[in-house]
């Protein structure tokens, strides 16, 4: 339980409006900025683990420089391990709908041993309509789950790879940026399918897009309980979709969440960009740690399409 009684002193509590009953919270009131009060992040920061997503509006002063200054105060900034950073940036990774489109469901990174423990993602040009992204609370899937369920699900381990192969509607554009840059490294990493949250002690699910089959499970079985697992974190009630306006920002905990970029905006254009905070390697409910299996550099030739 987090205790938030001095958080109110800091943050009124009418200026936290929840946003679903199981997660997100609209933060307003406050102009985000790497000059804030350390009262006020460890603020944010709690509220954050509180609601595993939190958002504001009109923060379209913030610029790359400033949004890393802001994401520093949570942690050591880390680029992507393949597409990298922004120049002149520690970790600004733009998502530019002309480039590629993340509408899968997914957690940041989870194809790293040490994946982010938080995302912070700026709205920079938003289309008229679409272009909303969902967010789920994966510690509540986990408790929807039929205790069977749940002790199954403690006991499995699952390997995740960003090498997860090309879906049939990938364009000759993307299916080239995916085979020469986004897996120019190829990584893959055997994670707890369930793992013990590190400041909460709260149990969360890590699976979605990444997940490529279970350690001693047959390939057919391991996608069909993928499935079922899955089945949970996107439920709607353990969702939040939030509509986005330029100069908007979300925080989440990408430790306890997953996320889906819906793509519903047809030729629009969408930008946005986001700074990541390095993480610790997940810890199962028996205590072991996750291990990258395999991490291996593409040959050039190997990337041409």
């Amino acid at each position: 339980m987090i205790d938030t009684a001095w958080i109110d002193k800091v943050v009124p509590r009418s200026d936290v409006v929840k946003r679903a009953a199981r997660i997100g919270a609209e933060i307003r009131n406050i102009k985000l900025s790497g000059d804030l009060p350390d009262q006020t992040i460890a603020a944010i920061d709690q509220l954050l683990l509180k609601h595993k997503v939190i958002f504001f509006r009109d923060q379209g002063h913030l610029n790359d420089a400033e949004h890393e200054r802001f994401a520093l105060r949570f942690g050591t900034l880390v680029p992507h391990p393949t597409l990298g950073a922004t120049k002149g940036t520690a970790s600004i990774l733009e998502v530019d709908s002309a480039r590629f489109r993340v509408d899968l469901w997914h957690s940041d990174g989870t194809f790293m041993a040490a994946y982010p423990k938080i995302t912070v993602l700026r709205g920079v040009v938003v289309p008229p309509f679409g272009g909303d992204t969902v967010w789920s609370n994966t510690a509540a899937a986990y408790l929807d789950l039929a205790q069977p369920l749940q002790r199954l699900a403690d006991e499995l381990w699952a390997v995740h790879t960003n090498d997860y192969g090309i879906r049939p509607s990938t364009t000759e554009a993307d299916k080239k940026y995916y085979e020469e840059v986004f897996t120019s490294t190829i990584y893959e990493t055997e994670h707890p399918a369930v793992r013990v949250h590190p400041e909460t002690a709260e149990r969360a699910l890590v699976l979605g897009y990444y997940v490529q089959g279970f350690v001693g499970i047959p390939k057919y079985d391991g996608q069909k309980l993928l499935d079922l697992f899955q089945s949970h974190v996107t439920a709607p009630e353990n969702t939040v979709r939030w509509n986005w306006k330029e100069g908007d920002v979300a925080i989440w905990d990408n430790r306890a969440t997953q996320h889906y970029a819906v793509n519903d905006y047809g030729d629009l254009r969408r930008i946005v960009r986001r700074a990541t905070i390095s993480g610790d390697l997940p810890t199962s409910v028996d205590g072991r740690r996750s291990v990258t299996r395999v991490k291996a550099v593409k040959p050039p030739s190997a990337r041409a399409t």
